[in-house]
């Protein structure tokens, strides 16, 4: 009796804690969400992409670069927008992102223009310009203490000045950056002289004449020379900004994609959480509990990081969200194998948490390599969509693997569900016999064979519908009561003396117009302004360069190689070289299908598309991992490492589909609520990249099942009978030296 009491007050402090956590995490979620920084696909307004170039022969360097940045970095906080995102890209690009900012001509008249350094005296009377210095650098004075060094290019004028200056009463040389006439003064500005936010930067008296290099000393620290440096070089440096990209968005926009986006996600996570608990009861109970933990914490790392979130950024997490299933239904399938063979509760739990823990880590790596690639070489928003998915990864392992196993350990040990098995993980029948599919792999792999021939000459008739990412060009998109039509548009662009690349319509108020001119500033605006005056419309404007094309182009085809690559040596690693090369043969069958169905229907293909094929790589490695775990296992317990016939090859292989079905058609239906709940009532931003991911995920789960254990299977028959190959490691067993006297 005292036990039993000792057991349910063990229950009762992780209830306690359960409900402590949940009430935190709803808590601070409405706190959370007010203080999540939004991208402009969420809340509207203005980006640009530049190409910073040198103005003289001289080589561009990343000091200049860096410069160029703080410059752009000044004018936005002059300009007074919050919390903006500004980000230096390769070796000479800028990407500058304002939310909220209501005009973008306004912005980008006033980011593009180059600093301005001049040298005044204390009456404001202009004496010099940057012309006469070549750059500023941190130095030391006389007594060790740091100062900053002009390099003086125009010794003479430089001579001349400090000459006149040296003579008066107030003997000052005051350094301004975009001083502006009738705003700024000396007198008004001199105290706050070298103080952050100030244009004044310097005021330094002058002795003597000088014609060479100076020195600007005072009582300053390491700190304030570098920044008094960078400034003086940002507005002496010969540097010139090029518009190679921009995007507007309407803030009507942004709210209703937030809106649709959150709607669609909430949706996803209830439904996913009610299929858990009717399929897994209470352990699936406790699985939901940590799927809403796991939410509020993979927003909540996001928010630490500084993270900007965006549509694929939310995308991301709810496609985590199937991920984040799939590590607690793995464990459970392994469970309920282990009830299957007759083992009580406590036994079939340990065991089953044992035997899945590498199976969850080979599955979850697998996607980290993708989304590292994807953070890598991908650009803004994609940077963000990889983000959150190494987020998800990581909180998965934390919560979903240790936090669910340390809390559902503790009700298991209560001896509660002993004699309820079906109450805590739901019904678990005898095992299975051999499924019928597994039977007709060669007639699913011919079935597969027939697609994608049909598939490559769809391909060849049509091609793929490459959108402005990747063909460079303008989109505009228009948000109006007015009905158009094609014929409309068609006169309107011809009256603005531009090609119509192509037209459609989104929903019942928004259209979608594709120019194959890439428009300059001005002519940005005037398009804008055109379809604002005559369809009273909210207008948002998109433009790639060639420049922007080119690399898009050769990122993606660069991204996919090295996630390939990686997957493959990870898994040769972990398996052998067999499963990997089945792998990836198996992840060209899924990336084939998602192309060729993109094809035929002649859906978009934008960067985010890009994304969405690397998630689909991730994803049916995952599916193909847990397929290969279960056949490497059965072929180390059951027949040593060796296949002594093809009939015991055939066998495992149709075992491990049949042991694995159940467990992959419910994670495929778990990642397939919020990936449908985003087509139905998500933004239409990223239709294209849900469509990809449901045509991959749907294209994995199969392939994973049929399509990689065929591959394996006929590549492993080479090796049937035969005995193990040595590895580099292994050591030849020899007989041991006989030595008299010492060891005989």
């Amino acid at each position: 009796m005292k036990k039993k009491q000792e057991r349910k007050k063990g229950i009762f402090k992780y209830w306690v804690i359960l409900i402590v956590l949940l009430g935190t995490v709803f808590g601070l979620a409405p706190l959370l969400a007010k203080n999540l920084k939004f991208g402009l696909d969420l809340q509207g307004g203005f980006e640009i992409l530049y190409e910073v170039d040198s103005l003289t022969d001289e080589k561009l360097t990343s000091d200049m670069v860096d410069s160029t940045y703080k410059t752009i970095a000044r004018r936005i906080d002059e300009y007074g927008v919050s919390e903006p995102v500004i980000q230096i890209e390769g070796e000479n690009r800028i990407r500058v992102q304002l939310a909220g900012v209501k005009s973008p001509e306004e912005a980008r008249k006033n980011l593009s223009q180059v600093a301005s350094l001049t040298f005044r005296d204390t009456e404001d009377h202009l004496l010099m310009t940057a012309d006469v210095i070549k750059s500023a650098k941190v130095g030391t004075d006389s007594t060790g203490k740091p100062a900053v060094s002009l390099q003086v290019k125009d010794k003479t004028k430089f001579y001349e000045v400090t000459k006149e200056i040296s003579k008066k009463t107030n003997n000052s040389i005051v350094i301004w950056i975009d001083f502006e006439e009738g705003v700024d003064s000396y007198s008004k500005e001199g105290a706050n002289c070298g103080s952050e936010g100030s244009r004044c930067l310097s005021a330094a008296r002058v002795g003597e004449a000088f014609s060479s290099d100076v020195i600007i000393q005072g009582n300053f620290t390491t700190d304030e020379v570098k920044t008094l440096v960078s400034n003086i070089n940002s507005g002496s440096l010969p540097t010139k900004l090029t518009e190679i990209s921009s995007k507007t968005v309407d803030a009507s926009f942004g709210e209703s994609s937030l809106n649709k986006t959150f709607t669609a996600g909430v949706i996803g996570l209830t439904l996913v959480i009610i299929v858990m608990i009717l399929t897994y009861r209470f352990a699936g109970f406790l699985a939901s509990l940590s799927l809403i933990i796991y939410t509020f914490l993979s927003f909540l790392l996001f928010w630490l990081i500084g993270g900007v979130l965006t549509l694929p950024g939310i995308a991301a997490m709810i496609l985590g969200i199937g991920m984040a299933v799939d590590s607690n239904v793995i464990n459970f399938a392994r469970i309920k194998d282990e009830l299957r063979g007759g083992k009580s509760l406590k036994e079939a739990y340990r065991l089953g948490n044992k035997n899945s823990l590498l199976t969850v880590i080979d599955a979850n790596v697998t996607t980290l390599i993708a989304a590292i690639i994807l953070f890598i070489f991908g650009e803004s928003s994609i940077k963000g969509f990889a983000t959150m998915l190494m987020i998800s990864i990581v909180v998965t392992m934390l919560v979903m693997v240790l936090f669910t196993r340390y809390i559902t350990t503790k009700f298991v040990e209560s001896n509660r569900f002993n004699d309820k098995i079906g109450f805590f993980i739901g019904g678990v029948k005898k095992k299975e016999k051999l499924s019928v599919l597994a039977h007709h792999k060669t007639k699913f792999v011919l079935c597969t064979c027939i697609c994608l021939v049909l598939g490559s000459i769809f391909l060849g008739m049509n091609r793929l519908n490459l959108g402005i990412d990747f063909r460079g060009g303008t989109s505009v998109t228009l948000k109006t009561k007015d009905s158009l039509t094609e014929n409309k548009i068609e006169e309107d662009i011809a009256k603005m003396q531009y090609k119509l690349e192509s037209f459609a319509k989104e929903n019942e108020d928004t259209y979608t117009i594709v120019l194959d001119n890439i428009l300059e500033e001005e002519e940005i605006a005037s398009v804008g302004n055109y379809f604002k005056e005559k369809y009273d419309a909210s207008v948002d404007v998109g433009v790639v360069s060639n420049r922007v094309k080119q690399d898009l182009v050769k990122n993606a085809i660069f991204s996919l190689a090295i996630a390939i690559i990686g997957i493959v040596i990870y898994i040769s690693i972990r398996f052998t070289f067999f499963y990997a090369l089945a792998s990836i043969l198996t992840l060209l069958h899924d990336v084939l299908i998602v192309v060729f169905i993109f094809s035929i229907f002649k859906l978009e293909v934008s960067t985010i598309f890009i994304a969405a094929i690397l998630s689909i790589l991730g994803y049916s490695i995952n599916d193909t991992i847990v397929v290969f775990d279960a056949i490497r296992e059965r072929k180390k317990n059951k027949y040593n490492n060796r296949f002594k016939d093809r009939e015991a090859l055939k066998l495992t292989v149709d075992e491990s589909i049949t042991g694995t079905l159940p467990r992959n058609i419910f994670t495929s239906l778990t990642t397939l609520i919020p990936i449908l709940a985003l087509i139905l009532f998500g933004s239409s931003e990223i239709a294209t990249f849900n469509i990809a991911m449901l045509v991959g995920l749907l294209a994995g789960s199969y392939s994973s099942l049929f399509v990689a254990t065929f591959i394996w299977e006929k590549l492993e028959n080479k090796t049937v009978g035969k005995p193990p190959k040595k590895k580099w490691y292994d050591m030849d067993e020899k007989e041991e030296l006989k030595v008299k006297g010492i060891n005989s």
